[in-house]
């Protein structure tokens, strides 16, 4: 029988003939089948999965050197580029109806350099996940696909926009999986489903490749059951990239995440903590963590955070105007969904297309970014916006001389109902005040499992660390993850 627990103890048992990259593949291709109800998976790539197993498995035993993720086993989410392999943005506007029955998505023609550099390593792509459309949303109910499940509770939301990659790692149907994070989209849903999910600097990974949502705040972060594995694909997938001119040229230390024993200088924001929307389990749990982080000796210091009530506002003006922007490209002229009814003329042709093509969420996004970059309305909201995110970057780099690490909640509550928020937006909204953070200053940000709620649902706690300090991090995530244990 198959067992994973680990990209070293896989490695070892590959090397030990203990097992095959091709018994692995056919492991997770059937535990994927089992799990369909679940809806992680949008695309699921059998046919080349198996081939490249084959091919590594054969590569090995010629005695030949392996990759660093030598057979790997990867999920995407679908708004990763994978040539000659489907993308869709889980959306509509990406699909092209053949007839009521049959519909024809869009074939990446190259892949982002996220994965190409994953399968340069000998990683094994086995399949794109659903996601909100165009990563807007933070329960993966606006897919075209449908909704995804929470595994731990069919009843509750898996988190998004990453969902399916959340639930894909959390329901042990791949090793690793990759998301996107704009504002909390792949620790949010780590958070809600019981995993770790890390959002890199921004700059960190190329964003060749991903289809974009909002280009300043756009990283792809990535879904683990471990620190360690988190690690090893991150250092696999950073640096810099001539196809991303974001890209940093800070490289990554090649040291081995382990649990240091040094004393390390952690802050809080009252405010985040005493705020109204945050369950008091959640906020308790924190708190209680954060004395107990005082009596190993650690520093533990609250500070005054005046900004709060700006930050969300902040992200929704900056981001939608982003977006209004990025999604113009979709007009079912040169690619993706055309209206099958006779356009009057050509302005009507692009409404037709993009009404029948986006979703309500998109639609809406879009329609308010257009609204605050609109004459009149741009210095009101769009200038004051970025005003807000300097000051924000500002106060963060004052932090950081001080402490090590940022502490905070992942979301304000515990995976909630399927359908409990989705009539009310600005709520849903506001329950991205503890993740947006990390995008509008841009530094890297990890969701570590934790807590178990009384719902019975699992929750967990919020690290931050100054830009392209992910190897102190990730280190800070292992001791944690350590002491939880304990």
């Amino acid at each position: 029988m198959f067992e994973y627990s680990s990209i070293d103890q896989y490695h070892s048992s590959l090397q030990k003939s203990e097992t095959t990259c091709s018994e692995a593949v056919r492991f997770y291709l059937e535990k994927i089948n089992a799990s369909k109800h679940l809806n992680a998976f949008v695309e699921v790539y059998a046919d080349s999965a198996l081939q490249q197993a084959d091919r590594l498995d054969e590569k090995r035993n010629s005695g030949k050197s392996t990759g660093k993720l030598h057979g790997v086993i990867i999920a995407i989410k679908d708004v990763i580029c994978y040539k000659d392999h489907p993308v869709t943005a889980a959306s509509g506007i990406l699909k092209v109806p053949i007839n009521k029955q049959e519909e024809k998505k869009f074939i990446s023609i190259y892949s982002s350099t996220a994965v190409d550099r994953l399968l340069k390593e000998e990683a094994i792509i086995i399949g794109s996940c659903n996601c909100d459309e165009f990563a807007m949303g933070s329960t993966n109910e606006n897919s075209v696909y449908g909704n995804v499940l929470n595994a731990l509770d069919e009843t509750r939301v898996p988190g998004g926009s990453s969902g399916g990659s959340a639930v894909a790692v959390q329901a042990g149907l791949c090793m690793v999986s990759l998301g996107s994070d704009t504002g909390g989209s792949v620790r949010q849903p780590a958070d809600f489903c019981g995993i770790a999910g890390l959002k890199p600097t921004y700059g960190r990974i190329s964003r060749h490749g991903l289809i974009a949502y909002a280009s300043s705040f756009d990283q792809i972060g990535i879904f683990g059951k471990n620190i360690e594995d988190i690690s090893k694909v991150l250092k696999v997938m950073a640096g810099p990239d001539e196809y991303d001119s974001t890209t940093s040229q800070k490289s990554i230390d090649d040291a081995t995440v382990v649990q240091k024993k040094e004393k390390y200088r952690f802050a809080f924001f009252k405010e985040m903590l005493e705020h109204p929307s945050l369950d008091p389990e959640i906020g308790s749990a924190i708190k209680n963590l954060c004395d107990e982080l005082k009596k190993d000796g650690h520093i533990v210091e609250p500070l005054s955070f005046e900004y709060l009530d700006y930050i969300v506002p902040a992200y929704y003006v900056l981001t939608t105007a982003e977006a209004s922007s990025n999604l113009s490209r979709y007009d079912g002229v040169r690619y993706g969904y055309r209206s099958q009814h006779a356009p009057v003329d050509l302005t009507e042709f692009y409404k037709r297309n993009r009404s029948e093509g986006f979703g309500k969420e998109v639609k809406r996004r879009i329609m308010l970014g257009v609204f605050v970059l609109s004459t009149g309305y741009y210095d009101a909201y769009f200038t004051k916006a970025q005003k807000v995110r300097k000051l924000l970057v500002d106060k963060t780099e004052l932090v950081f001389k001080d402490f090590d690490f940022i502490l905070m909640p992942v979301s304000p509550s515990v995976a909630f109902k399927l359908g409990e928020k989705t009539e009310d937006p600005v709520a849903m909204y506001l329950a991205d005040i503890y993740t947006v953070f990390a995008n509008l200053t841009g530094i890297p940000a990890i969701a570590i499992p934790a807590f178990k709620h009384s719902s019975g649902m699992p929750f967990g706690i919020q690290v931050m660390a100054r830009r392209y300090d992910e190897l102190s991090l990730l280190q800070v995530s292992q001791y944690l993850v350590q002491r939880f244990k304990k």
